[in-house]
């Protein structure tokens, strides 16, 4: 690995030959792989439920939805529902497109997650639900909202595609709300070429999710359903429809290539929070840059730097070293998502100021990190980045490499 990439592929021979067993099977689409899969990952985080789908962002879609499909709707279009101010598009596109009215919260500076007075101070008696975003594989403080929310009837919604095998007291991420999203797409924890879950140990939405899934038919719903049960004539239930669902099914491969991979993800775990370690000697108390503080057991996606309000520092030359050095970069997620052109399309509201959000937009980034050591790399990056040492000021190996550039 030359210079410091942002991810890495996770596949080897087991992979490979999972996807020719798919082939010499000739059934693509959506099979016995995929359930193994399901039941699986399952069985993995603690959920009683799994529900594949294409992708993570297709995993908010139908969550989303399921939430206005059962007995007694759980949410109706013009409820209010908080979100963080930084997340990814799709955690805000499926609460759009339901109707849902959108309040923007603030992030702390530190987790990147909800700042947590922000978020006690925004509920109101129109809050129906909490989108509860783990970013960059940090978990919430779940005691925390919790206590919040208290005895008020306010949905909790899991965001957790950036945080597979974070734990929270023990718990995994993606297992505190009523349901939980995950995506396997390339540069995430795992690797099915594209997908991600659902899970949830709601009966009644696990069978709104199956049906959402797959054309809104009952054909993949057991007989015995909590939504449409289903006759014993199987010509009428091929093409029976109950629900305006999508065709958000994975191919059968990515449930070959899952099960292998899910194998092989408490390894990428340990490696990553062994990167973590390293990292966080060179970063976390810093004098010029704030590093994600961890909260429970974080998965670490990746390692976000943001300059300190007191540095001198400036990303545009932070940017520019990295770019020299071969050293991949991008931005926190979105940034402070509301900034984006495509806020005009929605019914939102936002509450206080964004400070910190709009502080990360400005002066925020982060690199990746891999499900292998990558030590190498983070030496690298602290050469170029840090200058070598947390007690070496960065304005002077800024100053200096970019005299020797120059």
């Amino acid at each position: 690995m030359q210079g410091y990439s942002l991810a890495s592929s996770t596949w080897d021979e087991k992979e490979l030959n999972a996807i020719n067993e798919v082939i010499k099977s000739d059934i693509f689409t959506m099979g016995k792989k995929v359930a193994q899969f399901e039941q699986d990952f399952a069985k993995f985080v603690g959920s009683k439920y799994a529900v594949m789908t294409s992708s993570g962002s297709t995993a908010n879609l139908i969550a989303t939805a399921a939430l206005f499909y059962t007995k007694n709707n759980k949410l109706q279009r013009g409820d209010e529902v908080i979100v963080p101010a930084v997340s990814w598009s799709t955690t805000y596109y499926p609460l759009h497109q339901y109707g849902l009215k959108l309040k923007f919260v603030d992030i702390d500076l530190h987790t990147l997650n909800y700042d947590l007075e922000a978020l006690k101070d925004a509920i109101s008696d129109k809050t129906k639900m909490i989108m509860c975003v783990n970013l960059l594989g940090n978990p919430n403080d779940f005691d925390a909202i919790k206590a919040i929310i208290g005895d008020r009837n306010i949905i909790l919604l899991e965001d957790n595609c950036e945080s597979m095998g974070a734990e929270y007291n023990g718990k995994q991420a993606g297992t505190f709300g009523i349901m939980g999203t995950f995506s396997t797409f390339y540069s995430h924890h795992m690797a099915t070429m594209e997908g991600g879950f659902v899970v949830t140990d709601n009966e009644e939405l696990y069978h709104i999710l199956l049906c959402l899934r797959a054309h809104g038919w009952t054909r993949n719903l057991p007989k015995d359903n909590l939504i449409a049960p289903k006759s014993d004539d199987w010509f009428s239930e091929s093409f029976r429809f109950v629900l305006p669902g999508y065709n958000v099914r994975p191919v059968e491969m990515s449930g070959a290539i899952g099960i292998e991979q899910l194998k092989k993800l408490p390894n990428f775990l340990k490696h990553r929070r062994e990167n973590a370690k390293l990292f966080s000697k060179y970063f976390a108390n810093h004098p010029d840059f704030i590093m994600q503080k961890e909260i429970g057991s974080s998965s670490w996606f990746g390692f976000s730097l943001i300059i300190r309000p007191e540095s001198k520092l400036k990303r545009a030359d932070i940017i520019k070293l990295l770019e020299a050095n071969n050293i991949e970069y991008r931005p926190i997620a979105t940034g402070d998502f509301t900034q984006n052109e495509v806020i005009k399309y929605f019914d939102y509201e936002i509450h206080g100021e964004l400070k910190n959000a709009k502080y990360l937009q400005e002066n925020g980034f982060f690199v990746g990190n891999h499900q292998v050591d990558i030590s190498k790399q983070i030496e690298l990056f602290n050469k170029v980045v840090g200058g070598g040492s947390v007690a070496k000021p960065l304005t002077i190996a800024i100053y200096t490499s970019l005299q020797k550039a120059a």
